[in-house]
């Protein structure tokens, strides 16, 4: 409180780092929510920075999802991790999401090690402990402990089902600074509605094709009109880099490509609250990783 009484106003930015499929994406959807990041068991689905916003206890928390830390082995692969890594530099406080079932993998470690290079307060964050029992989370926070990464506060969440999640909340609403809010009260994320629509039928292309496709492919929406029925009409291309993959994407006679927009669609329009009119179209563009205007898109630096 502050001395005219009032609670005291308080905000920061929250990055969320891990290795890929930790259950990032997941725990702010939880933590916000709303689904604002979408999640597949596909590695590398999140792709640049993605701003979830929760109010808690006076305090308004920015969440920034990032993309999942590997060893970077192409060009995108290293726009990804360089973004990730930008993201827990502009931060306040950094939650470090550790897959239980994963352990101390060399990801995890590698992670560790970038973090002892940063001054900023970090958390703990067990993820998935609905998934093993007591005994390995205790084996697994002892490892973790010898690894002498530094840490002010561990804790054990299923982001899936919201187990200890509030916790989290509580803990961050009180660790971060005084100061304004940043967004509209009412806002729970920074992406706009063309990008989430993207987004949305990306993870339905995702979870369709499953290792049939490389997450290499994009999809851009390219056309969005308002119409006076109050329906909305939404064009969007997946692109891919090879014309196999495009056959893929299509299935026999259009069958996967017409399920897949018919599963976003339905996605879509429960989120905008109105009739959906979703066109997919399926183009190869060669080597469009190469291609710096794609990455500029998609908020990534393009570099060597």
């Amino acid at each position: 409180m502050t001395g005219d009484g009032k609670s005291t106003i308080r905000s920061g930015f929250v990055a969320l780092v891990g290795a890929s499929n930790a259950g990032k994406s997941t725990f702010v959807n939880q933590l916000v929510g709303a689904k604002i990041s979408i999640v597949t068991h596909k590695m590398q689905t999140t792709r640049t920075l993605v701003r979830g916003i929760v109010i808690h206890n006076n305090t308004q928390i920015v969440l920034v999802d990032t993309p999942g830390i590997f060893q970077p082995r192409k060009r995108f692969d290293r726009a990804l991790v360089s973004t990730a890594w930008g993201g827990v530099r502009d931060a306040d406080i950094v939650l470090v999401i550790v897959d239980v079932q994963a352990g101390l993998s060399g990801e995890v470690a590698a992670i560790f090690s970038g973090l002892k290079r940063m001054h900023h307060p970090r958390i703990l964050v067990l993820n998935k402990i609905d998934r093993v029992n007591k005994q390995l989370l205790l084996e697994l926070t002892a490892a973790i402990i010898n690894e002498k990464a530094p840490f002010e506060r561990v804790f054990m969440v299923s982001a899936l089902n919201g187990s200890g999640c509030g916790d989290v909340l509580d803990y961050l609403a009180k660790a971060l600074s005084e100061g304004p809010w940043y967004y509209p009260e009412d806002q729970i994320s920074d992406m706009s509605v063309h990008q989430l629509a993207a987004e949305i039928t990306r993870e339905k292309l995702y979870l369709r094709l499953h290792d049939e496709l490389p997450y290499s492919s994009i999809i851009e929406t390219e056309r969005w009109e308002e119409r006076k029925d109050g329906s909305v009409c939404i064009e969007q291309v997946v692109y891919v880099e090879r014309k196999s993959q495009k056959k893929i994407v299509l299935g026999h006679k259009g069958s996967t490509i017409k399920f897949i927009g018919q599963v976003a669609r339905k996605e879509i329009s429960e989120i905008l609250k109105r009739p959906v009119h979703l066109f997919l179209f399926v183009k190869v563009c060669d080597n469009w990783s190469d291609d710096p205007e794609r990455y500029r898109k998609m908020g990534l630096d393009f570099s060597d």
